[in-house]
Protein backbone atom coordinates (compact mmCIF):
# COMPACT_ATOMS: atom_id res chain seq x y z
CA UNK A 1 0.00 0.00 0.00
CA UNK A 2 0.79 3.37 -0.78
CA UNK A 3 -0.30 7.10 0.23
CA UNK A 4 -2.20 9.10 -1.00
CA UNK A 5 0.62 11.47 -1.29
CA UNK A 6 3.20 9.19 -2.91
CA UNK A 7 0.54 7.69 -5.61
CA UNK A 8 -0.22 11.31 -6.75
CA UNK A 9 3.83 12.48 -6.97
CA UNK A 10 4.37 8.90 -9.05
CA UNK A 11 1.52 9.48 -11.25
CA UNK A 12 2.25 12.85 -11.67
CA UNK A 13 6.15 11.91 -12.60
CA UNK A 14 4.69 9.03 -15.13
CA UNK A 15 2.13 11.80 -16.82
CA UNK A 16 5.40 14.11 -17.48
CA UNK A 17 7.06 11.77 -19.62
CA UNK A 18 3.91 11.57 -22.21
CA UNK A 19 3.34 13.78 -24.99
CA UNK A 20 1.52 17.03 -24.33
CA UNK A 21 -1.95 17.31 -25.31
CA UNK A 22 -4.04 19.60 -24.15
CA UNK A 23 -7.76 17.66 -24.79
CA UNK A 24 -5.86 14.72 -22.94
CA UNK A 25 -5.46 17.02 -20.01
CA UNK A 26 -8.60 18.81 -20.51
CA UNK A 27 -10.09 16.87 -17.45
CA UNK A 28 -6.88 16.29 -14.82
CA UNK A 29 -3.63 15.70 -15.51
CA UNK A 30 -4.03 12.81 -12.34
CA UNK A 31 -7.60 11.16 -13.30
CA UNK A 32 -8.61 10.41 -9.93
CA UNK A 33 -11.55 7.78 -9.31
CA UNK A 34 -14.76 8.48 -10.10
CA UNK A 35 -16.53 9.03 -7.20
CA UNK A 36 -13.46 11.94 -6.44
CA UNK A 37 -13.15 15.04 -8.07
CA UNK A 38 -9.21 16.68 -8.58
CA UNK A 39 -9.72 19.62 -6.00
CA UNK A 40 -6.93 22.16 -6.25
CA UNK A 41 -6.76 24.73 -3.34
CA UNK A 42 -7.05 28.69 -4.37
CA UNK A 43 -3.26 29.72 -2.86
CA UNK A 44 -4.95 33.24 -2.89
CA UNK A 45 -6.21 31.84 0.96
CA UNK A 46 -2.59 30.71 1.85
CA UNK A 47 -0.79 33.84 1.25
CA UNK A 48 0.15 33.98 4.52
CA UNK A 49 2.45 30.78 4.39
CA UNK A 50 5.33 30.02 2.02
CA UNK A 51 5.70 28.40 -1.04
CA UNK A 52 7.07 25.14 0.64
CA UNK A 53 4.64 25.11 3.95
CA UNK A 54 1.60 25.81 1.38
CA UNK A 55 2.57 22.32 -0.43
CA UNK A 56 2.86 20.85 3.02
CA UNK A 57 -0.37 22.15 4.20
CA UNK A 58 -2.28 21.85 1.44
CA UNK A 59 -0.75 18.07 0.84
CA UNK A 60 -1.74 17.41 4.55
CA UNK A 61 -5.15 18.56 4.04
CA UNK A 62 -5.91 16.44 1.75
CA UNK A 63 -5.72 18.14 -1.52
CA UNK A 64 -4.34 17.44 -4.82
CA UNK A 65 -2.79 20.69 -5.40
CA UNK A 66 -2.46 23.60 -5.78
CA UNK A 67 -3.86 27.04 -7.78
CA UNK A 68 -0.88 29.17 -7.45
CA UNK A 69 -1.72 32.86 -7.47
CA UNK A 70 0.83 34.78 -9.88
CA UNK A 71 -0.60 37.97 -10.28
CA UNK A 72 0.11 41.51 -8.16
CA UNK A 73 0.29 40.93 -4.22
CA UNK A 74 0.22 36.97 -5.19
CA UNK A 75 1.87 33.85 -3.78
CA UNK A 76 4.84 35.04 -7.24
CA UNK A 77 5.28 38.41 -8.10
CA UNK A 78 4.63 39.00 -12.25
CA UNK A 79 7.87 40.62 -12.39
CA UNK A 80 9.77 38.07 -10.35
CA UNK A 81 8.21 35.13 -12.19
CA UNK A 82 11.01 33.69 -13.96
CA UNK A 83 13.30 33.27 -10.66
CA UNK A 84 10.21 32.50 -8.32
CA UNK A 85 7.84 30.48 -10.36
CA UNK A 86 10.49 27.74 -10.71
CA UNK A 87 11.07 27.79 -6.77
CA UNK A 88 7.56 27.62 -5.95
CA UNK A 89 6.45 24.98 -8.15
CA UNK A 90 9.22 22.82 -6.86
CA UNK A 91 8.60 23.54 -3.24
CA UNK A 92 5.17 22.55 -3.71
CA UNK A 93 5.70 19.75 -5.46
CA UNK A 94 8.30 18.38 -3.05
CA UNK A 95 5.02 18.08 -0.99
CA UNK A 96 3.83 15.04 -3.23
CA UNK A 97 1.21 16.79 -4.93
CA UNK A 98 0.47 19.01 -8.21
CA UNK A 99 0.61 22.47 -9.20
CA UNK A 100 -1.10 22.44 -12.90
CA UNK A 101 -3.06 25.50 -12.54
CA UNK A 102 -1.87 29.31 -12.13
CA UNK A 103 -4.45 32.37 -11.80
CA UNK A 104 -3.10 35.23 -13.27
CA UNK A 105 -3.90 39.03 -14.26
CA UNK A 106 -2.62 38.07 -17.78
CA UNK A 107 -4.82 39.87 -20.60
CA UNK A 108 -3.20 40.64 -23.73
CA UNK A 109 -0.13 38.79 -26.20
CA UNK A 110 1.24 41.89 -26.36
CA UNK A 111 2.22 42.89 -22.81
CA UNK A 112 6.07 41.52 -22.32
CA UNK A 113 5.46 40.65 -18.94
CA UNK A 114 2.18 38.59 -19.59
CA UNK A 115 4.73 36.67 -22.12
CA UNK A 116 7.32 35.97 -19.38
CA UNK A 117 4.35 34.58 -17.20
CA UNK A 118 3.49 32.25 -20.09
CA UNK A 119 7.08 30.81 -20.89
CA UNK A 120 7.80 30.46 -17.58
CA UNK A 121 4.50 28.62 -16.64
CA UNK A 122 5.55 26.62 -19.73
CA UNK A 123 8.61 25.59 -18.54
CA UNK A 124 7.34 24.69 -14.99
CA UNK A 125 4.50 21.94 -16.95
CA UNK A 126 1.94 24.39 -15.66
CA UNK A 127 -1.40 23.17 -17.50
CA UNK A 128 -4.23 25.65 -17.39
CA UNK A 129 -3.89 29.52 -16.12
CA UNK A 130 -6.39 31.63 -15.55
CA UNK A 131 -6.56 35.64 -17.35
CA UNK A 132 -7.53 39.07 -15.70
CA UNK A 133 -11.64 40.14 -15.60
CA UNK A 134 -11.68 42.56 -18.54
CA UNK A 135 -13.89 45.55 -18.35
CA UNK A 136 -16.18 47.03 -20.85
CA UNK A 137 -14.54 50.16 -22.92
CA UNK A 138 -15.40 53.23 -22.68
CA UNK A 139 -16.47 55.36 -25.73
CA UNK A 140 -17.62 52.83 -27.51
CA UNK A 141 -20.71 49.66 -27.26
CA UNK A 142 -20.82 46.96 -25.02
CA UNK A 143 -20.95 44.73 -28.76
CA UNK A 144 -17.56 46.22 -29.45
CA UNK A 145 -15.64 45.56 -26.42
CA UNK A 146 -16.66 42.13 -26.66
CA UNK A 147 -15.28 41.95 -30.19
CA UNK A 148 -12.12 43.67 -29.02
CA UNK A 149 -11.36 41.06 -26.04
CA UNK A 150 -12.53 38.24 -28.29
CA UNK A 151 -9.70 39.22 -30.25
CA UNK A 152 -6.93 39.56 -27.64
CA UNK A 153 -8.13 36.12 -26.87
CA UNK A 154 -7.96 34.71 -30.17
CA UNK A 155 -3.95 35.26 -29.76
CA UNK A 156 -3.77 34.37 -26.44
CA UNK A 157 -4.50 30.94 -28.17
CA UNK A 158 -2.28 30.79 -30.94
CA UNK A 159 0.31 31.74 -27.92
CA UNK A 160 -0.90 28.95 -25.61
CA UNK A 161 -0.64 26.55 -28.67
CA UNK A 162 2.85 27.13 -28.92
CA UNK A 163 3.76 27.07 -25.28
CA UNK A 164 1.39 23.83 -24.47
CA UNK A 165 -0.87 25.70 -22.32
CA UNK A 166 -4.90 26.17 -22.12
CA UNK A 167 -5.98 29.70 -21.08
CA UNK A 168 -9.36 30.07 -19.00
CA UNK A 169 -11.99 33.02 -18.80
CA UNK A 170 -13.71 32.98 -15.37
CA UNK A 171 -17.64 33.99 -15.46
CA UNK A 172 -17.62 36.44 -12.27
CA UNK A 173 -21.04 38.23 -10.84
CA UNK A 174 -20.68 41.99 -11.34
CA UNK A 175 -20.33 44.41 -14.25
CA UNK A 176 -17.11 43.38 -15.58
CA UNK A 177 -17.02 41.18 -19.29
CA UNK A 178 -18.57 37.97 -18.34
CA UNK A 179 -21.38 38.32 -15.71
CA UNK A 180 -23.52 37.07 -18.75
CA UNK A 181 -22.81 33.69 -20.33
CA UNK A 182 -23.60 35.01 -23.35
CA UNK A 183 -20.25 37.92 -23.32
CA UNK A 184 -18.01 34.52 -22.44
CA UNK A 185 -19.48 32.64 -25.43
CA UNK A 186 -18.92 36.01 -27.68
CA UNK A 187 -15.20 36.65 -26.59
CA UNK A 188 -14.53 32.82 -27.27
CA UNK A 189 -15.91 32.83 -29.85
CA UNK A 190 -12.73 32.70 -32.36
CA UNK A 191 -10.54 31.23 -30.53
CA UNK A 192 -8.90 27.17 -30.78
CA UNK A 193 -10.97 25.89 -27.69
CA UNK A 194 -8.50 23.08 -27.40
CA UNK A 195 -5.88 25.76 -25.89
CA UNK A 196 -8.47 28.48 -24.54
CA UNK A 197 -12.11 28.13 -22.44
CA UNK A 198 -13.61 29.27 -19.50
CA UNK A 199 -13.13 28.33 -15.58
CA UNK A 200 -16.81 27.82 -14.82
CA UNK A 201 -17.46 29.71 -11.76
CA UNK A 202 -20.95 28.30 -10.20
CA UNK A 203 -21.03 30.84 -7.57
CA UNK A 204 -20.93 33.40 -9.44
CA UNK A 205 -23.49 31.39 -12.49
CA UNK A 206 -25.92 31.19 -9.91
CA UNK A 207 -26.03 35.12 -7.81
CA UNK A 208 -26.26 36.13 -12.05
CA UNK A 209 -28.64 33.81 -13.29
CA UNK A 210 -30.70 32.70 -10.77
CA UNK A 211 -33.20 29.71 -12.32
CA UNK A 212 -31.80 30.67 -15.22
CA UNK A 213 -27.90 29.44 -14.65
CA UNK A 214 -28.53 26.32 -16.41
CA UNK A 215 -28.60 27.42 -19.49
CA UNK A 216 -25.39 29.24 -18.96
CA UNK A 217 -24.27 25.40 -18.26
CA UNK A 218 -25.88 24.39 -21.32
CA UNK A 219 -24.43 27.38 -23.29
CA UNK A 220 -20.86 27.11 -22.18
CA UNK A 221 -20.48 23.27 -21.11
CA UNK A 222 -18.09 22.38 -24.45
CA UNK A 223 -15.77 25.17 -23.01
CA UNK A 224 -14.91 24.12 -19.47
CA UNK A 225 -11.03 23.66 -18.89
CA UNK A 226 -11.47 24.21 -14.80
CA UNK A 227 -14.43 24.70 -12.25
CA UNK A 228 -14.44 27.06 -9.40
CA UNK A 229 -16.35 26.05 -5.78
CA UNK A 230 -17.80 28.01 -3.81
CA UNK A 231 -21.28 28.66 -2.09
CA UNK A 232 -22.94 31.82 -1.21
CA UNK A 233 -26.96 33.04 0.29
CA UNK A 234 -28.67 35.95 -0.36
CA UNK A 235 -28.81 38.48 3.21
CA UNK A 236 -29.51 42.00 4.31
CA UNK A 237 -26.49 43.82 5.38
CA UNK A 238 -27.30 47.14 6.96
CA UNK A 239 -30.89 46.85 5.21
CA UNK A 240 -29.44 45.98 1.76
CA UNK A 241 -29.62 42.40 0.29
CA UNK A 242 -26.44 41.29 -0.70
CA UNK A 243 -25.10 37.66 -1.80
CA UNK A 244 -23.14 36.68 1.30
CA UNK A 245 -20.36 34.01 0.91
CA UNK A 246 -20.66 30.84 3.39
CA UNK A 247 -18.91 27.34 3.39
CA UNK A 248 -19.81 24.64 0.90
CA UNK A 249 -23.50 23.00 1.33
CA UNK A 250 -24.52 25.85 3.78
CA UNK A 251 -25.63 28.02 0.49
CA UNK A 252 -28.28 28.13 -2.20
CA UNK A 253 -25.68 26.85 -4.69
CA UNK A 254 -26.59 23.65 -5.83
CA UNK A 255 -24.24 21.04 -6.03
CA UNK A 256 -26.52 18.39 -6.62
CA UNK A 257 -28.25 19.41 -9.53
CA UNK A 258 -24.76 20.69 -10.77
CA UNK A 259 -22.84 17.97 -10.55
CA UNK A 260 -25.48 15.36 -12.15
CA UNK A 261 -25.14 18.15 -15.06
CA UNK A 262 -21.01 17.37 -14.99
CA UNK A 263 -21.06 13.87 -15.48
CA UNK A 264 -24.36 13.91 -17.59
CA UNK A 265 -22.07 15.25 -19.65
CA UNK A 266 -19.16 13.12 -18.96
CA UNK A 267 -17.14 16.06 -17.38
CA UNK A 268 -14.69 15.89 -14.78
CA UNK A 269 -13.01 19.40 -14.35
CA UNK A 270 -10.05 20.01 -12.05
CA UNK A 271 -11.32 21.86 -9.17
CA UNK A 272 -10.29 25.21 -7.68
CA UNK A 273 -11.53 25.70 -4.78
CA UNK A 274 -11.99 29.26 -2.97
CA UNK A 275 -13.24 30.28 0.64
CA UNK A 276 -14.48 33.54 0.34
CA UNK A 277 -16.48 33.70 3.62
CA UNK A 278 -14.78 35.80 6.81
CA UNK A 279 -11.35 33.84 7.70
CA UNK A 280 -9.22 36.44 9.46
CA UNK A 281 -8.18 38.01 6.15
CA UNK A 282 -7.45 34.90 4.23
CA UNK A 283 -10.56 35.07 2.47
CA UNK A 284 -8.83 38.32 1.37
CA UNK A 285 -5.33 36.79 0.19
CA UNK A 286 -3.48 39.01 3.27
CA UNK A 287 -0.14 38.04 3.80
CA UNK A 288 -1.07 38.44 7.16
CA UNK A 289 -4.38 37.10 8.76
CA UNK A 290 -5.89 37.98 12.31
CA UNK A 291 -7.33 34.51 13.31
CA UNK A 292 -5.45 30.99 14.40
CA UNK A 293 -4.06 29.39 11.36
CA UNK A 294 -5.58 25.76 12.10
CA UNK A 295 -9.47 28.33 12.13
CA UNK A 296 -8.30 28.19 8.39
CA UNK A 297 -6.91 25.10 7.73
CA UNK A 298 -9.73 23.62 9.41
CA UNK A 299 -12.53 25.65 7.08
CA UNK A 300 -10.56 23.82 3.94
CA UNK A 301 -10.90 20.75 5.18
CA UNK A 302 -14.48 21.02 6.18
CA UNK A 303 -15.23 22.46 2.84
CA UNK A 304 -13.20 19.84 0.99
CA UNK A 305 -15.03 16.80 2.47
CA UNK A 306 -18.01 18.51 2.12
CA UNK A 307 -17.29 18.70 -2.15
CA UNK A 308 -16.23 15.18 -2.22
CA UNK A 309 -19.57 14.33 -0.21
CA UNK A 310 -21.39 16.00 -2.67
CA UNK A 311 -20.03 14.69 -5.86
CA UNK A 312 -20.25 11.04 -4.54
CA UNK A 313 -24.39 11.78 -3.36
CA UNK A 314 -24.97 11.53 -7.29
CA UNK A 315 -23.30 8.29 -7.71
CA UNK A 316 -24.72 7.04 -4.51
CA UNK A 317 -28.83 8.06 -5.73
CA UNK A 318 -28.08 6.41 -9.19
CA UNK A 319 -26.47 2.91 -7.75
CA UNK A 320 -29.65 3.05 -4.98
CA UNK A 321 -31.92 3.21 -8.04
CA UNK A 322 -30.20 0.78 -9.86
CA UNK A 323 -30.63 -1.70 -6.84
CA UNK A 324 -34.97 -0.63 -6.51
CA UNK A 325 -34.98 -1.02 -10.10
CA UNK A 326 -33.50 -4.93 -9.81
CA UNK A 327 -35.31 -5.97 -7.13
CA UNK A 328 -39.06 -4.72 -8.52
Amino acid sequence: MITRREFIAKSTYAASLLPFSALAFQSSILEQPDDMLDVNIFSKHLQFLDYKTTGEMAAEMGFSGVDLTVRPKGHVLPELVKTDLPIAVKAIKASGINCNMITTSIESVFNPLDVDILEAASKERIIYYRTNWFKFKKDISMHDSLLIYQSEIKKLGELNKKLRLVGCYQNHAGTNVGASYWEIKTILEDVNKEYFGTQYDIRHAMVEGGYSWENGFQLLHPNMKVIVLKDFKWAQVNGKWEAINVPIGEGMVDFIKYFKLLKQYKLKPPVSLHLEYDLGGAEKGNAEISIDKKLVFDAMKKDLKSVQQLWKKHNAAKKSNRITLKHI
